[in-house]
């Protein structure tokens, strides 16, 4: 039997050259239109499938699925039916979407109601998200910071190598691609200052970040192991977790950032399946010291995704300032959750579990401003001549992710947001 991952299939769905969305993809989201409240659907091409339509015209019969399941603004009560139910509604569309499968190729009118065109709908956040966490799991990136705030022989601080760094953050705040940002304000004081003052950052950044999504809910004192992890991951979105540096240089101590944090974080709409990424696992870097055993684990659970950062001011071209991969992490997925819950904390179907941020080794890597500048001492020049030591208002920044092998790419879509001035 032919599987949704088979590098050979094709679609009768016309894919474009390059694009993020063949049918070895088939990423989840929830969308409106000026005609259609908030439902799910899944990208094709340019084209989003709408799965109420399918689930209430017979296409998914038989898979055990609950009437109204698509029917809902967010996709949780879906991912709740767990990974046999959703792999087999993963399975099912890629059969429909065959180029050889004539029964919703050949039927007109559903065919014509069942796809939309991306041009025509509103993308949105694809989960309600009960908690986020934000991990910092980039060996380089912690290097980095470590090395401009304390020296690099001390850039890495002695508890880093033995667990996945993190803090809770805000979840209220994370938004979609298209929604735009207003420049933060908070406290800041400078090293020569005599005291705090008050207003808009001056040093707003991105943060290039992959995040999963949870799939599995536990119970409180329960926890997960590195073996089983990948049951509670449901999938994977391109994360912008927005920061004020220098809200964060005068707020952080002792407990971690707050302000300089919780205002925003953009994610990208379309939730690709760790099912779909199976193709691109790569091994992990070999940790030492040896890590405890519950930490442990066996199999690549890492993955090759390429990963771009561009930068677009007003009425001007966008640059590409950052290129990195997802496969700069030292702690993968699996540690992070099994870290996360070996105290016994409970996670939620649409939790989010972000990486931090995932820069490589090269300066053109580095997955933000605060690196790419280093800490502002250096300049990045537009294609309009401006020039760029973090983020200014109405500017625009866009990420995208997308993983390629063998002529397959597997893509996430874009996640766009502008700063609008503060208020």
């Amino acid at each position: 039997m032919i599987k949704a991952n088979d590098p050979t299939l094709k679609s009768w769905v016309e894919v474009p050259k390059n694009s993020d969305f063949p049918i070895q993809n088939l990423p989840y989201g929830v969308f409106k239109t000026d005609y259609l409240e908030p439902v799910a659907g899944v990208a094709i091409g340019e084209y989003i499938i709408d799965m109420v339509y399918l689930n209430e015209h017979g296409y998914l019969d038989g898979l055990g699925l609950p009437i109204g399941i698509f029917n809902q603004r967010y996709l949780n009560d879906f991912i709740s039916l767990g990974k046999p139910i959703t792999n087999a509604v993963r399975e099912r569309l890629s059969e429909l979407l065959r180029h050889d499968n004539s029964q919703l190729r050949d039927n007109k009118k559903d065919r014509e109601l069942a796809l939309i065109h991306m041009d025509d709908a509103k993308m949105l956040v694809p989960v309600r998200i009960g908690d986020y966490t934000d991990f910092y799991s980039s060996e380089q990136h912690a290097y980095n910071v470590g090395s401009m705030f304390r020296d690099p022989e001390n850039a890495l601080l002695p508890n880093w190598k033995h667990l996945p760094v993190a803090y809770h953050g805000r979840a209220s705040s994370i938004i979609p691609t298209k929604v735009p940002i207003i420049r933060p304000k908070g406290q800041t004081k400078g090293p020569d200052e005599a005291a705090p003052s008050f207003g808009p950052t001056k040093r707003l950044d991105f943060e290039l970040e992959m995040a999963f999504i949870a799939a599995g809910k536990t119970e409180m004192g329960e926890n997960i192991t590195t073996a089983d992890a990948e049951d509670h991951i449901f999938g994977f979105v391109v994360f912008n977790d927005w920061s004020a540096r220098d809200i964060q240089a005068w707020e952080y101590v002792p407990l971690g950032p707050f302000l300089a944090k919780n205002f925003a974080s953009s994610i990208s709409p379309w939730i690709v399946t760790i099912e779909a990424l199976d193709p691109f696992r790569v091994a992990g870097p070999q940790q030492d010291p040896k890590v405890l055993p519950y930490l442990e684990y066996e199999g690549n659970h890492h993955f090759d995704v390429n990963l771009e950062v561009d930068i677009k001011p007003e009425n001007a071209d966008a640059l590409t300032v950052s290129r990195s991969n997802f496969q700069h992490m030292y702690w993968n997925p699996c540690q992070q959750l099994a870290h996360h819950t070996v105290n016994g904390c409970n996670i939620n179907v649409g939790d989010v579990f972000a990486s931090g941020t995932i820069s490589g080794s090269s300066p053109d890597s580095y997955g933000s401003m605060l690196e790419l500048s280093w800490m502002g001492t250096k300049s990045i020049t537009m294609k309009d001549g401006s020039e760029r030591k973090f983020i200014n208002d109405q500017d625009s920044v866009i990420m995208r992710g997308f993983a390629e092998k063998d002529g397959l790419r597997i893509g996430f879509g874009e996640v766009e947001t502008k700063v609008l001035p503060s208020l």
